[in-house]
């Protein structure tokens, strides 16, 4: 069919915007909101977009919001990602060196977990047959110096794949911690390796991946927010070495330098690290960039669950 003509699309462009009162409204969302309506216009145009098509994808949208699941999407269309990437082009125009690579946070992070000096457990309930994991470091600025008193958050999921809050089944916290650096910027916790996970099957997340011709599951990874007076707040996650999805990840989370080598210690050399049973050992320390004036933050501002 030929496609429609471009006067006729701009005109009802021009209507929509002639209903804004100038004096009125949000100047910042009427320049992105018919941006967005230009694009999806034309969009509708140049694909031959239909009518049913169109009420099938709001069907879809008032579900997915229903679900909770724009998190999930977000991640899933590579949304997420693209805003890392932006904030990395931000920094290198900006001057900014980078320390550790961000990576996205994911939808699942909830505010207010309890915190201890240098080391913490994460387990509120223990996970029945689990490899048992040890992992510290040291968070550090730029030129290698500990950083005394930083916050180090840390949350996973279970061998189930699900998150506290989320998953009512599990206590309060569980698998979520925050560790304040002693005085030589150390942290460690003890917790399992965990699992990857899938989004769930029928969901709107799981169906638009499936119609895109794509899987919708991550490979085991723990997050971490890294903050301290004075510096830029990191969010980021490491992958756990080994998972075949790695390099397959659905949410594009993925970066280098976040795949730190696991190693296995097993229990008759236990007692040389001060623990009494075997273990896997994964050492990574946090490297943060201060703060400067008149530069991006780098952090994401954005709605998060808080439990007070």
């Amino acid at each position: 069919m030929k496609r429609m003509d471009q006067a006729r699309i701009d005109a009802v462009l021009n209507y929509i915007k002639s209903k804004e009162s100038p004096s009125k409204g949000d100047p910042r969302v009427k320049q992105i909101v018919n941006r967005l309506l230009e694009d999806l216009f034309n969009a509708m145009a140049d694909l031959d977009i239909t009518s049913e098509e169109m009420w099938i994808a709001c069907d879809y949208l008032q579900q997915l919001g229903k679900n909770g699941e724009w998190g999930l999407v977000f991640a899933g269309l590579g949304i997420e990602h693209f805003i890392d990437v932006k904030m990395d082009w931000e920094d290198e125009v900006s001057g900014i060196e980078f320390g550790t690579p961000r990576t996205i946070e994911g939808p699942l992070y909830v505010a207010g977990a309890p915190e201890s000096k240098s080391y913490a457990e994460l387990e509120t309930i223990p996970e029945p047959n689990a490899e048992r994991l040890y992992m510290s470091g040291f968070v550090l600025d730029e030129t290698g110096t500990p950083i005394e008193g930083a916050k180090v958050e840390v949350w996973h999921c279970n061998l189930k794949g699900l998150y506290s809050y989320f998953d009512s089944s599990q206590p309060e916290f569980n698998l979520r911690r925050a560790i304040i650096t002693d005085i030589d910027g150390r942290y460690e916790f003890k917790s399992f390796l965990p699992t990857g996970y899938s989004c769930p099957p029928g969901s709107c997340t799981e169906t638009l991946m499936s119609l895109l011709g794509r899987h919708s599951s991550r490979p085991a990874h723990i997050h971490f927010f890294v903050k301290a007076p004075g510096f830029r707040k990191l969010t980021t996650q490491i992958n756990i070495e080994g998972d075949p999805l790695i390099f397959e990840d659905f949410a594009f989370a993925t970066r280098e330098g976040l795949i730190p080598p696991v190693q296995r210690i097993p229990a008759y050399k236990a007692s040389e690290y001060g623990k009494e049973e075997a273990f896997a050992k994964i050492e990574f320390n946090f490297n943060l960039v201060r703060e400067q004036e008149h530069l991006p933050d780098g952090e994401n501002n954005r709605t998060r669950v808080s439990i007070s």
